[in-house]
């Protein structure tokens, strides 16, 4: 008969009350969708409106450029931080519409390829619901639920704040700590008790600025500058994957 041998939490968590992951890049893979959406959408509006500071005509670049202008933020807000990062004006005119043409280039790519989850998140989820530690998630995306449901994983999560529910309860975007303050809230946990795991850096920044007892950054490049960045932007510890947040357990 085989021995089973189930993971336990590392240290740093035995001690939180709750923990709220994000979504796009913490549970799934849909970060990269996202960031290829946001190029095509982007290189198609510098191509018909070309800054008028030639060094700043560059197509969008998705390491130089996703994570400090849209990585973690809402539609509207990530339009609108590239589009002024490059001078240009972003009226809400302008913002709608390259927002809209990201959306509809996401929601194009999300239904052809689909996406998976992080097979490192979802042992620590099942590790954090044996140790009793409600889980939520928490996006500023309105694709969330879809997303946790065509990875298969929505059943692992007690509470689900998505963009929706943010529009609905005009909670502001990210780096403001509203979103995740929620999650915490509906999950009867305080903030101060409680974790954030976050790839974001306007993310983590969030989960500094609502004080939350731990803010775990993700880094998914394996990049000393994106780890340097996250722990300048609050991050208490960096991890590759959420994986290495468990530890072998004893055999059942």
């Amino acid at each position: 008969m085989a021995v089973r041998s189930e993971s336990t939490l590392a240290l740093v968590l035995r001690d939180v009350g709750a923990v709220v992951l994000d979504t796009d890049g913490v549970i799934t893979d849909s970060a990269r969708v996202h960031a290829a959406a946001w190029k095509d959408a982007f290189d198609a509006f510098l191509s018909e409106h070309p800054p008028e500071d030639p060094t700043q005509r560059r197509p969008f670049d998705v390491r130089a450029d996703y994570l400090p202008y849209v990585d973690g933020r809402s539609r509207l807000d990530g339009a609108a931080a590239f589009l002024a990062s490059r001078g240009l004006d972003p009226s809400a005119e302008t913002v709608r519409a390259v927002a809209a043409d990201k959306e509809r280039l996401f929601t194009a790519r999300l239904r052809e390829k689909g996406v998976d989850a992080y097979p490192g998140t979802v042992r620590l989820v099942h590790a954090l619901r044996r140790a009793g530690k409600p889980v939520a998630a928490a996006s500023a995306s309105r694709h969330a639920r879809e997303l946790l449901i065509r990875a298969g994983v929505l059943d692992l999560f007690h509470v689900l704040v998505d963009g929706g529910e943010a529009a609905r309860l005009r909670l502001p975007g990210k780096p403001h700590p509203d979103l995740f303050l929620e999650a915490a809230r509906r999950l009867g946990v305080p903030a101060d008790r409680a974790a954030v795991v976050e790839d974001a850096l306007a993310g983590v920044e969030a989960g500094r600025r609502g004080g939350f007892a731990l803010v775990v950054g993700v880094d998914r490049t394996a990049s000393p500058d994106t780890r340097a960045r996250l722990v300048q932007q609050g991050a208490d510890i960096v991890v590759r994957d959420l994986g290495e947040l468990l530890v072998a357990g004893t055999p059942q």
